[in-house]
């Protein structure tokens, strides 16, 4: 109850937070707009707006440096203070990520608001725990439900944020835990609903369901959409490695690159101002997507895509979320139109086909694709297509799987916690105890808080009959020995006699899965009464 009413406190302060930085970027936006309108007809005024992108790059840059946790989109920093690597300071961090975002939004960088708004939520979440004195443990969970506030306020789906939180960063699911989130998100989205409303982020509709004989479209258009998801992260891991090489006057050069780019393009290049932010005003164009030229939405999707690498690539402070959500509308609303040119359906189908891409985009980039579902259901509002998402999202999760390109999120926390490719992660001994009878495997996460978090495996009292075999971390698979120190979100592999089985999973769910500060709160609240 007690973490209830916090995760609901987290709410509030993650989506005031939140709100004032839609607000600000709304105004930024609008402004960039006007810019524009002027720039183009003007030569003296563009001049003076590139001067002023350089002054915007410089002054991103500087708060970069003076808070290096803000770069780039914030979730893997987000994730990894859940996880215990980071300790951020909350109000540098929420000072510095606000700037920076609303410059980045004046500039037009093709960066969307979800990545800093997780941010943002997650420290606002941070400020509340410290301010309440809460434990380490329970600490990490306010920091889940204010990154769980921050996805909910900023797309306007208070589910999708519950379901982030847990599939993506926390990745334990616990009754506790889910009370404690959802509370959180609906506490936020009702602020920002009676602040921003309640009109949805982005204006999607399914038209009547599809025909079940259209399914074998929908698993064509799934593959389609995992290749189309490698190649997304590969490109995007590709300009951070370019932005690396870049390092005389880093971060500035970095970052003026992106901002020059974009001004050029929205003076400068077709449909250009389309292009910049998010992509909320790209996505007007899809509203009649039978009205618009098959190739112009083709060209659009790969200029969006080319523009956001280019963005991401620098670590501007700004999310990815927006712009493949945008994507993932264009590439579904280019199916949608051939699929009806080709078959003579109505045209009203291709609004199915640009919700379907939206989650199987994202179930592919991100290898999230329950979030991915959600999020269309709450951008839709309709159950009419669950099926056909569900599907989408599997076909698209296995594909980019099966090509063997790291989830998005995953690699960006993997880089930045150093651990990608250490050979230090192998030639390890197993540690267990022996295991007469036949064999099984099973896995366990360590929840932040428990017993088997922070602590060095020789040094937990294992039941017997089993054996650790590997620890997945971070995308990476070590083998265990006893000085490996399980962290939270570890993934342990476990080899067992299938006759203990029940009583083997009972032990290591209270050594692994039981949060610690959970059943402290319950237990402090009971001897309080």
């Amino acid at each position: 109850m007690e973490l209830v009413i916090k995760g609901a406190l987290v709410g509030i302060a993650a989506g005031a937070v939140v709100c004032a930085y839609r607000l600000t970027l709304q105004q930024a936006e609008k402004l960039l707009q006007l810019i524009l309108s002027y720039a183009a007809a003007q030569p003296l005024v563009a001049l003076a707006w590139f001067v002023g992108l350089l002054s915007i790059a410089a002054a991103i840059s500087f708060l970069m440096v003076w808070e290096p946790y803000t770069i780039s989109s914030g979730i893997p920093q987000t994730q990894a203070d859940i996880a215990g690597h980071y300790d951020l300071p909350w109000h540098r961090v929420l000072f510095a990520k606000f700037i920076e975002g609303s410059l980045g939004a004046l500039a037009g960088l093709s960066l969307g608001r979800e990545g800093p708004s997780v941010q943002l939520g997650g420290v606002a979440g941070k400020a509340v725990a410290k301010l309440t004195r809460a434990k380490r443990g329970e600490e990490h969970l306010l920091v889940t439900c204010g990154a769980a506030s921050g996805m909910a306020a900023a797309f306007h789906a208070p589910f999708t944020g519950v379901i982030f939180a847990l599939e993506e960063m926390h990745k334990v699911f616990s009754a506790p835990l889910i009370c404690a989130l959802m509370a959180s998100a609906a506490a936020a989205d009702f602020l920002v609903s009676e602040v921003l409303g309640v009109k949805p982020v982005l204006d999607v509709h399914f038209a009547s369901n599809l025909p079940h004989i259209d399914y074998g479209l929908v698993l064509l258009m799934g593959i389609l959409l995992g290749v189309i998801a490698a190649i997304h992260n590969q490109g995007m891991f590709f300009a951070q490695d370019c932005y690396r090489a870049i390092t005389r006057g880093a971060p500035f050069t970095r970052i003026l690159i992106p901002c020059l780019t974009v001004g050029l393009v929205g003076l400068y290049l077709p449909y250009g101002p389309y292009l910049l932010g998010g992509g909320e005003k790209l996505f007007e164009l899809l509203l009649d997507p039978h009205t618009q030229p098959l190739t112009l939405l083709i060209a659009l999707l790969v200029a969006k895509y080319i523009l956001t690498a280019l963005c991401f690539g620098s670590s501007a402070p700004g999310g990815t979320l927006l712009p493949l959500v945008i994507m993932g509308a264009l590439a579904g609303a280019i199916f949608g139109r051939v699929v009806t040119g080709i078959t003579g359906e109505s045209y009203s189908y291709i609004a199915n086909y640009t919700a379907l891409g939206i989650a199987g985009l994202f179930a592919g980039v991100v290898r999230a694709p329950i979030t991915g579902v959600v999020l269309v259901f709450e951008l839709t509002g309709s159950f009419s297509s669950l099926l056909s998402a569900v599907l989408i999202s599997i076909v698209s999760y296995i594909i980019a799987d099966i090509l063997n390109i790291d989830a998005f999120y995953e690699h960006l926390y993997t880089k930045m916690l150093g651990t990608a490719n250490r050979d230090d992660m192998a030639d390890h001994a197993a540690l267990g105890n022996s295991i007469l009878g036949e064999k099984i495997i099973r896995s366990f996460v360590i929840a932040t808080g428990s017993t088997a978090a922070y602590t060095q495996i020789k040094n937990i009292t294992w039941p017997d009959a089993m054996r650790i075999v590997a620890v997945e971390r971070a995308g990476n698979e070590l083998i265990a020995e006893g000085q490996t120190q399980l962290e939270p979100q570890d993934r342990i592999i476990v080899l067992m006699d299938e006759q203990a089985e029940v009583r083997i999973q009972a032990s290591l769910k209270d050594l692994c899965l039981i949060d610690k500060s959970l059943t402290e709160s319950r237990d402090e609240c009971l001897a309080s009464r």
